[in-house]
């Protein structure tokens, strides 16, 4: 049977971009088709941004075209909030979907007998406009955007970025761009957002250094490096394997053409007498392949912690540590004792507590009962999640130096510019400002300032966002090279599982629970503990202190644990639709010749989603039991 040809959405062809003396885009060239899920991965600077952009309609190349099918929606999430200050979150959301909007307000304006009415019809309904609050209202939630009628001027920056993912999302578009839309998201958002866009039916193309979301979601992958693209069939671990296999094959060509180089210089160096036609063209030859560009060559990184000094037998401890601010308990009676060489990773959903926790370790935070207790020899080095601000104006050199010439490294000294250079910042763009990097590269540079400080304790608050693959990679080695403590608060997966040695996760209602091992190893074990909850028959797992036992009136429901309730239902649904999908595969007669080379990976998603629904089914009888509690007279 022919195979049915996709539809070609978009069509970007030789597109140039310079900024000053710098080409970015170099006659990139890509073609996006209905139904491709593309991964986008790239160096901080390369040019991933400002593509984007340009398929997005905000900005021009200067040279090339884009080609856009007719009435093609765009969604589109850029790095950079551009929503008015003075604008209510929920409005910034309906305004992601304002042609649909403008399809209903015309058709409840028609009058009965229009003969536009049909056509409308078929237009509302082909872009689902019937359903955008119900959508509005499902992303809000599990993107855990903040409450509808604050002012977007009053979000903090990883609020905006939540609302503008929001946005980008409601309209149902036939083709969704992204640019890092997994930065300031909360682990179990990540994971929904994730299987939002395996169910999508159109094309998106996402930017993301999070390896996991990659994984999980795209069918392709799409490789901007030296201006170019290089597009690669299947999810990043399929791309990792064609990529090495690519840059082997140039490497064995290069070698080819160095050795035809000399064999050729060494034959027109003994000057043939005969100049024939033969040798005519082999001296035109030798100049063709002598003038041929080599493949491209990335400026080497090694990006390194200056080495910590020695630690005393107590580095931090927490003793029955307590935390409750504007009336939520964020941590109940949590006791752990850091050790030298200990690599410690912090997860949850956001607003439980993680910074706070931080903020206790380092000292900067009382807590509201217990103690917490440092080594002498404890010297803290923060990585913060609302990192120092760069002076646009300065340049690379200043902003790291601050007025020295070198940094403290071990029992010597390491200079600048050499410290720079390691952080993958070529030697002839260190005197550049600031204002001229891309947001990845501006990333790397303040976690290069911040680094430089040494400390054998690090703390680190999302130190991943914005980082590139490749300096992402590096900061794992880095981390775990490094002798001191390490805490950090991170949602990417793939950063926890290759970094930590312990987790600490925030559960909600104030339980925090220490797992040693990492991530996979603690949502193991979490999934051990629910689905031992979920059998026990009628049981309300309500968590009441010991010291108000047999006392306290049953407490009620916080505002968070209302809109949670109240959208419990339709989480669930979902979770169901998902197992009764799985399941209905495995029930299918052609199993096997459709999906068999998939068994185990499907089994493993069909056993999770069974997790999740037995979790979430736990949930919602313990706000029940709270609900129904308060409620007795």
């Amino acid at each position: 049977m022919p195979q049915i040809p996709h539809i070609t959405l978009l069509n970007a062809a030789d597109l140039k971009v310079r900024f000053n003396d710098h080409e970015v885009l170099q006659a990139a060239s890509l073609t996006i088709h209905d139904g491709h899920h593309l991964g986008m991965v790239g160096r901080n600077g390369c040019g991933k941004s400002t593509f984007l952009k340009i398929l997005a309609g905000w900005t021009q190349p200067d040279d090339g075209e884009v080609i856009r099918r007719s009435g093609l929606v765009v969604g589109f999430l850029p790095q950079d909030s551009d929503t008015p200050a003075d604008v209510p979150v929920i409005e910034a959301i309906r305004e992601g979907a304002i042609h649909q909007q403008k399809l209903l307000d015309e058709y409840e304006s028609l009058s009965a007998d229009s003969n536009r009415q049909t056509e409308l019809e078929q237009q509302i309904a082909a872009s689902d406009a019937w359903h955008i609050e119900t959508r509005i209202k499902t992303a809000m939630t599990h993107l855990n955007t903040p409450a509808a009628d604050r002012l977007m001027g009053t979000l903090s920056g990883g609020e905006k970025r939540r609302v503008e993912l929001c946005r980008a999302i409601v309209s149902n578009p036939d083709l969704l761009i992204l640019d890092e839309p997994t930065n300031h998201l909360d682990t179990d958002s990540i994971e929904w957002m994730a299987a939002y866009l395996k169910k999508f039916r159109g094309a998106f193309l996402v930017a993301t250094h999070d390896r996991y979301f990659l994984d999980e979601t795209c069918n392709h992958i799409v490789e901007l490096q030296a201006g170019r693209f290089f597009t690669h069939k299947g999810n990043y671990s399929d791309y990792l394997e064609s990529s090495l296999a690519r840059m082997e094959n140039e490497q064995a060509l290069e070698l080819k053409r160095k050795r035809f180089l000399r064999r050729e210089l060494d034959w027109i160096r003994r000057g043939p007498k005969a100049r024939t036609t033969k040798a005519r063209f082999r001296v035109e030859k030798f100049h063709s392949i002598k003038n041929t560009q080599s493949p491209d060559r990335e400026l080497s990184m090694d990006l390194i912690i200056p080495p910590p000094g020695q630690l005393a037998n107590r580095v931090v401890d927490l003793i029955n540590v307590g935390l409750e601010l504007g009336g939520n308990e964020l941590i109940e009676g949590f006791d752990f004792k850091f050790e030298s060489g200990m690599r410690i990773g912090i997860c949850g959903r956001n607003g439980l507590g993680k910074t706070s926790l931080l903020k206790i370790v380092l000292g900067q935070l009382a807590p509201s009962v217990g103690s917490r207790k440092a080594g002498v020899l404890t010297q803290f080095n923060y990585v913060d999640q609302e990192r120092v601000q760069l002076d646009p104006e300065k340049t690379l050199l200043e902003e790291v130096a601050e007025g020295a010439d070198s940094i403290p490294f071990g029992n010597g000294k390491l200079a600048i510019r050499a410290y720079l250079q390691r952080f993958g910042f070529d030697p002839k763009r260190i005197n550049m400002r600031v204002k001229s990097l891309s947001g990845g590269e501006k990333s790397r540079l303040l976690l290069a300032r911040i680094l430089k400080h040494g400390g054998n304790f690090l703390v680190m608050d999302e130190p991943t966002n914005d980082l590139d693959l490749p300096t992402l990679r590096l900061l794992e080695e880095a981390l775990l090279a490094f002798t001191g403590c390490v805490l950090v608060v991170s949602h990417d997966r793939y950063f926890l599982n290759r970094v930590c040695t312990g987790i600490i996760a925030f559960e909600g209602s104030g339980r925090v629970v220490y797992n040693e091992g990492d991530y996979d190893y603690y949502r193991e074990k979490l999934a051990e503990r629910t689905t031992r909850l979920a059998k026990r028959p009628g049981a309300v797992q309500t968590r009441v202190k010991p010291s108000q036992a047999g006392r306290a009136k049953p407490r009620k429901l916080t505002w968070k644990e209302k809109n949670e309730l109240e959208g419990m239902e339709a989480v669930i649904l979902n979770a169901e639709e998902e197992v009764a999908r799985i399941e209905g595969l495995f029930a299918d007669p052609k199993f096997h010749s459709r999906h068999g080379a998939r068994t185990n990976q499907l089994t493993s998603e069909l056993e999770a989603a069974r997790i999740q629904a037995a979790s979430l089914y736990a949930r919602w009888e313990e706000l029940e039991g709270i609900r129904a509690a308060s409620e007795k007279p």
